[in-house]
């Protein structure tokens, strides 16, 4: 089946209200820091949350979307967010993917906008987590944050190693 558009995709899959994850998100965010007390432990709570949720949201994705399987690494940072991490089925943010590297592992995913405002290590953990169920181990980093006062809202994501397919049984037996 050939790729849908992602408003096409959009439309066919449940999605949750922007403002109320936000919300709930925020009050995740405080009861951590209330919890924990050290904001780089919050951090590293929020990348395991997003890569749990990364993990999931994929496998619905790749099963309601009918979209095909991405041929390469480029291909599938672009299919994350374009049309699945942003707009629309996430949070609503444009997001465009730039700065590849010469042999394509490397790129950029540039956010016009985070919600999520300086607690977003769950984004990172989600591309992680998605891109992990589809085979590739990545490294995903925070580059660039508007809060830090830099020009926008950056993740740079490494590609590590594909990993192959591994299957449970022999077809032959």
């Amino acid at each position: 089946m050939a790729p849908r558009s992602g408003d096409a995709i959009f439309s066919s899959i449940d999605r949750v209200n922007a403002e109320l994850f936000t919300l709930t998100y925020g009050a995740i965010v405080r009861q951590l820091l209330t919890d924990l007390e050290e904001v780089e432990e919050v951090n590293k709570q929020l990348d395991q949350m997003g890569y749990n949720i990364g993990i999931r949201l994929i496998d619905e994705f790749l099963a309601k979307s009918g979209v095909s399987r991405c041929v390469d690494f480029k291909e599938t940072a672009d299919m994350i967010a374009k049309v699945l991490l942003f707009p629309p089925m996430f949070l609503g943010v444009t997001a465009s993917v730039s700065s590849w590297d010469a042999d394509g592992t490397c790129c950029s995913i540039v956010l016009e906008d985070s919600p999520l405002l300086y607690y977003c290590n769950v984004l990172s953990g989600f591309i992680r987590g998605a891109l992990e169920m589809v085979s590739m181990k990545t490294e995903v980093t925070w580059t660039r944050d508007v809060l830090r006062g830099d020009d926008a809202y950056e993740l740079q994501v490494k590609l590590l190693k594909q990993v192959a397919e591994e299957y449970p049984y022999k077809d032959d037996e």
